[in-house]
């Protein structure tokens, strides 16, 4: 009796990511358009950021890296940012996400210093869940590939990761969402998120 193979199913694969992404923030409970539609929670994350960025910068005698962290440069123009759709903003933050998640894993490998290792476990887990967030929101088939080549900086210094993440969270991802909101908010409650500073 010849059975049928199952196949794959993407849904089931967002699923599992959502489901992961729901464990690391268990705290919130969010789901993707509450997160989005909910300025409360972004602006939540981008406190966090900032707690993490002074929390490390109080750690007694880290030394630099012996291999240099490779960053993204998630500096940006809001006109270059306007002009691009929201698939491809998506897979620049993910490519800048890939990267701090690298960052962050190698730079714990390096550091012995326990202030420094737990804010580095800390910022690993916040990244890596919106890594995972970002691949269940596509406009386009098939799935993410790490093919990208964002620009890119090496720095030996731990808190440059810990600024650069930051600044990607205060920056483009919560102007993603705010674009998002434009589209997955307005029904039952109309576009109620007010936008990011300087964002007209």
């Amino acid at each position: 009796m010849q059975g049928r193979s199952p196949q794959p199913s993407m849904e089931l694969n967002r699923l599992l990511l959502l489901t992961s992404f729901l464990l690391h923030v268990k705290e919130d409970r969010a789901s993707p358009t509450r997160l989005v539609c909910d300025n409360r929670l972004i602006q939540k994350y981008i406190v966090e950021a900032k707690d993490m960025e002074k929390g490390v910068g109080q750690c007694q005698a880290l030394p630099p890296l012996s291999c240099p962290a490779v960053l993204p440069l998630v500096d940006f123009t809001f006109q270059q940012w306007k002009s691009k759709s929201n698939e491809t903003k998506r897979r620049e933050i993910l490519c800048d996400l890939a990267l701090l998640v690298g960052a962050a894993a190698a730079a714990q490998g390096q550091v012995s210093n326990e202030c420094g290792a737990r804010q580095l476990s800390q910022l690993y887990r916040h990244a890596n869940s919106f890594f995972l967030l970002l691949q269940t929101f596509s406009w386009e088939a098939g799935h993410w590939e790490p093919s990208c080549s964002p620009h890119s900086m090496e720095q030996t210094h731990i808190t440059s990761i810990f600024l650069t993440y930051r600044q990607l969270v205060q920056g483009k991802l919560s102007f993603f969402f705010y674009d998002l909101a434009k589209i997955l908010c307005k029904q039952g409650q109309g576009d109620s998120r007010d936008p990011p500073c300087g964002a007209r």
